[in-house]
């Protein structure tokens, strides 16, 4: 992975990966890419190395496929691309609430509900709208994870008090160490992680899955106790490298990156953190470590996010390209590459190279608690890009419970109002 666009602008966890500048850009992949038969075609969030490693899991299909790269939007190239007459074969979404979206308006075509047999109970009825299935997952996201410098952080806590006082250590030591945390605030998704995480402790599952339907109960307790614990730790004096404004300035590259340089401590974000952090680690400096999302009340986390392949417009071949993606076999590949976790309960723990991805793996397995990603089950804008929805929400909570003196219960209450009507609005209520 490399660094993003430059500027203070915010961009989505997919603008981070587009190195090449590769947006629309078609390309060739599989075995029989030389042959004469139509292509399938398939539109991916994917671009730099994770779109390479799909290209070499596509060379064992044995049929031509072109990718296109639909950049940070799918969204709005797919919805182009339909008012064109124009729609790929396949998608890859990495937004359930996208493929609620899509079946509502009858632009997928249902998948054999045998496919939902490959992942853990509850995975695939994120994927289906009245009981039937449009989406298989190809790819899994851990979200919930702190990288740390084990030079830095000697005893990684395992609840959220002792991450508070470990935070609160660090930051009154001041300028002696580094600051006890980095966070690309200026991209609103990571703001959405923290957010989820802490929530997914404190809500039961029904409440959360209330708020991810679109229900505007986003003023109960659930929120707004977690809305308080990270205003507690976020507002920590020294928390933040250059204090939470420059934070809110920060991408989330450039925070991975003030870890491996020594600047900060921690950083809290998924699995896909270990891609940025190998080039630029400081020579002679230890390789960052893991601890899971700290337990909050005696629940610890596990939040996962994940991309999922649709048949678009009734494509006989998209139908089949999907059905060799989900086989256990396909994305081998990626598997030894490394930087890809499967939802595939197909795929075993032992088949990955590195012991952070087995570990990982078996923890998806074995989670009591798991909960998927809330921004991207959300519909509408409410869903979140830069500068709308819960991103922008998130963003001003932000600021406005870090700035000096601030009213943390009249914070609260604003952003409470504020996402009820994000709510409201994206499901068309008054």
């Amino acid at each position: 992975m490399a660094r993003p666009p430059g500027g203070g602008a915010t961009v989505s966890r997919r603008g981070v990966l587009r190195a090449a500048g590769i947006g629309g850009l078609s390309m060739l992949a599989g075995a029989a890419c030389a042959s004469s038969g139509q292509a399938t075609q398939v539109a991916v969030v994917w671009s730099s190395v994770e779109l390479d490693e799909f290209r070499a899991v596509l060379r064992g299909y044995p049929h031509p496929v072109e990718v296109v790269s639909a950049g940070d939007d799918i969204d709005a190239f797919l919805r182009a691309r339909h008012r064109a007459g124009t729609s790929p074969d396949v998608a890859i979404l990495s937004r359930p609430g996208l493929v609620t979206d899509y079946a509502q308006r009858d632009w997928l075509t249902p998948l054999p509900e045998k496919l939902a047999g490959h992942y853990a109970e509850g995975w695939s009825d994120l994927l289906r709208h009245k009981g039937v299935l449009y989406g298989a997952w190809v790819k899994a996201a851990f979200k919930s994870l702190f990288w740390y410098l084990p030079t830095v952080v000697d005893a990684p806590p395992s609840t959220w008090d002792e991450l508070k006082d470990l935070v609160g250590r660090m930051g009154r030591a001041g300028g002696s160490t580094p600051a006890p945390l980095a966070v690309g605030a200026a991209d609103g998704w990571v703001l959405t992680d923290w957010l989820e995480n802490v929530l997914a402790c404190l809500a039961p599952p029904n409440f959360y899955d209330a708020l991810s339907s679109g229900r505007p109960r986003w003023g109960e307790p659930p929120v707004r106790d977690s809305l308080n614990l990270l205003a507690e730790l976020w507002s920590l004096p020294g928390a933040f490298i250059g204090g939470p404004g420059r934070a809110l300035l920060t991408q989330f590259d450039e925070s991975v990156i003030e870890v491996t340089s020594r600047r900060a401590g921690m950083v809290f974000e998924a699995d896909f953190v270990q891609a940025y952090a190998a080039p630029f680690r400081e020579p002679g400096t230890p390789e960052p470590q893991t601890f899971r999302f700290p337990s909050v009340n005696g629940v610890q986390p596990l939040v996962v996010g994940g991309d999922a392949a649709v048949v678009l417009h009734g494509s006989p071949r998209g139908q089949d390209l999907v059905q060799y993606l989900v086989d256990a076999q396909s994305f081998e590949p990626w598997i030894k590459a490394g930087g890809y976790l499967s939802p595939n309960l197909g795929v075993s723990p032992d088949r990955y190279p590195d012991t952070l991805r087995r570990r990982l793996a078996q923890e998806m397995r074995d989670a009591k608690v798991l909960r998927f990603d809330l921004s991207d089950r959300l519909v509408g804008s409410f869903t979140g890009a830069d500068g709308v929805g819960i991103w922008r929400i998130l963003q001003d909570f932000f600021r406005a419970v870090t700035a000096r003196n601030a009213d943390r219960a009249g914070v609260i209450d604003a952003t409470t109002r504020a996402l009820n009507q994000a709510a409201r609005q994206a499901g068309g209520l008054p």
